[in-house]
């Protein structure tokens, strides 16, 4: 199966995929093109915010607001107006950077760091609570990336990159409190190094291979690979359900860092992608709610 390009973005470091289901739009941010983006596949029209700072993630809120983690810290934008508030900065160290993250199903924004000196252990996996409350639930990570929740809110998925795994632990919904850490998905590293992830209605994982060219569906409970989704970009970083029905996979991907005879072997490389595989999606979490 083959993702087609439905947005010719060029993004240098294309991540953060979310669909909005009350607007019909897919967020998305670039991380080194310090932009949020909201991308609507009806018309084609991408409308691009400028945020100053490196953006690792966003995730929607009601009423034309959403929550975006940028290096100086976790902020609320209107989408009206482009305005950022500050709500959170715990990061303490200018070589830190947020990177992926996604809401919970209580609303807690979960989102994870990322060293830009590439020294291990040296990132943190944080949770904003809606009452302004910042904790630490997992320190010494490396490369924070995709985070997802199981239907019956007591299982959360996620992968530390290196790791070369996806990590399940028992979730609290009612608390944010996760415990009983195991490895439910590995990958050998000529797949490529898994990054963003989702999850469809049938209670299995999708991720995006960083290095890959591919998103792959995982069942969680057996590792068994079950699906590849084929992406015409290396760099294949995050996948989000959208569309009607929630029966599209968005994917993102990345220019930034290709040779350049990869540029120009992958043209499309920076672009958003997108494919029906036969599965549906669940509605995104959103802060707060």
């Amino acid at each position: 199966m083959q993702a087609e390009s439905i947005l010719h973005a060029q993004a240098a470091l294309g991540e953060g995929a979310i669909w909005n289901p009350e607007t019909a739009e897919l967020y998305w941010v670039d991380i080194e093109g310090r932009a949020l983006h909201v991308f609507d596949p009806a018309t084609g029209h991408d409308r691009p915010y400028p945020v100053g700072r490196r953006i690792g993630t966003v995730v929607p809120r009601c009423s034309g607001r959403a929550l975006v983690a940028l290096q100086t810290g976790i902020h609320e934008i209107d989408l009206a107006t482009g305005l950022l508030t500050r709500l959170a900065h715990p990061l303490t160290d200018e070589h830190l950077r947020f990177n992926d993250g996604k809401c919970d199903p209580a609303g807690r924004l979960w989102v994870g760091t990322f060293d830009m000196l590439l020294r291990p252990h040296a990132g943190t996996l944080y949770r904003f609570d809606p009452d302004g409350s910042t904790h630490v639930m997992l320190p010494r990570i490396t490369n924070s990336n995709g985070i997802a929740w199981s239907s019956d809110r007591t299982t959360m998925y996620y992968i530390d990159t290196p790791t070369l795994a996806v990590q399940a632990f028992d979730y609290d919904n009612a608390t944010g409190s996760i415990a009983n850490s195991r490895v439910v998905v590995r990958f050998a590293e000529a797949e490529g190094w898994p990054d963003g992830m989702t999850i469809d209605a049938e209670g299995k994982l999708w991720v995006a291979l960083w290095g890959g060219g591919r998103v792959q569906r995982y069942d969680p409970g057996t590792g068994a690979l079950l699906q590849v989704v084929a992406v015409p970009a290396p760099f294949t970083s995050s996948c989000a359900f959208g569309g009607s029905g929630l029966e599209t996979l968005f994917i993102t991907s990345a220019r930034g860092g290709l040779t350049p005879q990869q540029a120009a072997t992958f043209p499309l490389s920076g672009d958003v992608f997108a494919v029906r595989p036969g599965v549906a999606g669940v509605p995104a979490c959103f802060f707060g709610e």
